[in-house]
Order: structure tokens, then C-alpha cells, then sequence
């Protein structure tokens, strides 16, 4: 679906979750097309290390987006700041845990839910006043390629990237007409810190691997680089996409979903495994239940 292009170079775009990954590569790769950068992140030393990959006008804000007081300070410092209209807002920051439905913990599930959802929540409505009063500008809502599909032992990482697209979705009628754009980015598997931060309470494959086993897992299947995932993001919401899919894998499981819907799983599971085969190979380890 295509809706009235947005102009981003040149303007100011805001970003959470900057100190590393797609939130950085987005900096980076805005910041070198002249746009005046706000960057936030909770972690103050990877938002100091992007920080030092910028160039132009920049913003520097340690937040946690899911304290809604704290998004909106960082909100009114932007207001005061920006030397552009805001081109974009991109609510990116999130988290990962994993762990099956009979083992999750409330604790973690909150955790995760403040940070994927509410965040994404807080950082909307503290920004979207600026962009209703300019009539310009996208919110750019970061879900997952698990805000398309159920996964098993994933459940509250999908649930809360499900409720970025629901609640992205809802956002985009409420702003038919006002020039303000809401745009839903699905990534695949891109090559960031996301699983080395993860909670992890089990293995849930029941496999003896730790934390560091499994992020090393992820890192062999992602098959996209945050720099590639920057690229197609700015391109999807240059050209008036509001729904961006990125990598190759979040397009299969797109198409899928959309062929079988109710069949799917089948589908994934011969694709885990074809993976999980091939990532035991990079990994030269092997992987034997």
C-alpha cells in the first residue's frame, strides 16, 4: 500500500533505540544524507559510541521509553531543538525474551511489554502533536516479522510485536487526512544485539545450549545487516509505504502467512529447521536433540 511520499533529507527524524543495531544504522545513514538527528537509548555508552558515527546536527537523550514522563521531557527538548520540521519519528527500540507459555515469567513479560509496546505507545503520543501541527511528517513504528506470525516459545515477544501493528494500524486510520503518515516496519532477521540481550530463563529446545550459544545461533541465521535494514526502511518511507518489509526471510513468511493461514506452522517449522541446519554449519558445531 502506497501513500504520499515523505521527504526526509533535510529534516529532522528522531530515533529510539539509536544506540546500536537498526536504530543506529538509521542514524547513521540519516545523519549522512544532512538530516539533524535526535537520537535515544537507554544505554548511555551506545548512544555515546553512535554519537561518535555522526556528523550535522545532533541530539543526544538517555530514555527509557517505557517511563512515558521521560519520552514526553525528551519530546519537549526535540520541540526546542530541532532545527527542521520533523520528517520522522522511528520508535525503535525493543527487547527480546524468550521462553515457553508454561515457563514465562509475569516479571519478564512486563518488562518486555513496557519497553516493545508501551513504548512505541509513549513515543507516539509524545511526538504526535509536533507532526499534527506541522500536517507532515510519519510515525515509524518498529513490529517484527513475529508481529505477522505466532512462534512458539515466543509468545510474549510476538504478542507485544503484534500489539505495535494492531495499534500502528489503528493509528493510521485516526490519521486519514491530517498529512501525518503511520508506518509499520516488519524486520526479519538482522544482525544486531537484540538476542545478546535477551532474557533467557531456558533453553527451550531442551538442546543444553546457553544465552551465548543461542545469540551465536541467531547472529549465523540473520540474514540481513542493520546498515541494509536502514536502507530499505528509508527507501520504504520515502515512497509512501506503510507497511515495510525487511529482508528476504520477513517476504516469505509475509507470503506464507497470506497463502496459509491457519497452516503455517508447518511450513515454519521445515523452515527452522533448514535453518537451524545451516547455522550449526557456520557455527561448526552440531546441534543434536
Amino acid at each position: 500500500m502506497f501513500n504520499r511520499r515523505t521527504t526526509l533529507t533535510g529534516r529532522t527524524v528522531v530515533i529510539t533505540g539509536a544506540g546500536s543495531g537498526i536504530g543506529r544504522a538509521l542514524a547513521h545513514r540519516l545523519s549522512t544524507a544532512g538530516c539533524p538527528v535526535a537520537i535515544a537509548d537507554v544505554d548511555e555508552v551506545g548512544l555515546k559510541e553512535t554519537l561518535s558515527m555522526l556528523s550535522g546536527a545532533c541530539l543526544t537523550h538517555v530514555v527509557d521509553v517505557g517511563d512515558a514522563a521521560a519520552v514526553g521531557e525528551f519530546a519537549a527538548q526535540v520541540a526546542s531543538w530541532a532545527p527542521a520540521p520533523i520528517g520522522a519519528v522511528f520508535n525503535n527500540a525493543g527487547v527480546a525474551l524468550s521462553a515457553s507459555i508454561r515457563n514465562g515469567v509475569s516479571d519478564d513479560e512486563d518488562w518486555l511489554h513496557e519497553i516493545n509496546y508501551r513504548g512505541v505507545v509513549n513515543g507516539t503520543r509524545a511526538f504526535l502533536p509536533q507532526l499534527l501541527g506541522q500536517s507532515a511528517g510519519a510515525i515509524v513504528n518498529t513490529s517484527s516479522v513475529y508481529g505477522l506470525i505466532g512462534v512458539r516459545n515466543e509468545s510474549a515477544y510476538c504478542a507485544s510485536k503484534f500489539a505495535v501493528r494492531g495499534f500502528t494500524e489503528s493509528l493510521r486510520h485516526e490519521l486519514r487526512g491530517t498529512g501525518v503518515r503511520a508506518v509499520t516496519i516488519h524486520p526479519g532477521g538482522v544482525k544486531t544485539n537484540i538476542a545478546r540481550n535477551a532474557r533467557l530463563r531456558e533453553d527451550t529446545e531442551g538442546w543444553g545450549r546457553t544465552p551465548d550459544d543461542i545469540a551465536d545461533e541467531f547472529d549465523a541465521l540473520a540474514m540481513t545487516t542493520p546498515e541494509a535494514a536502514a536502507d530499505i526502511i528509508v527507501d520504504g518511507v520515502e515512497r509512501g509505504q506503510s507497511r515495510i518489509l525487511v529482508g528476504i526471510d520477513a517476504k516469505v513468511i509475509d507470503a506464507l502467512v497470506r497463502r496459509a493461514p491457519t497452516r503455517y506452522p508447518i511450513g515454519i517449522a521445515a523452515v527452522e529447521a533448514a535453518l537451524s541446519s545451516r547455522a550449526a554449519k557456520r557455527l561448526g558445531t552440531v546441534m543434536a536433540r
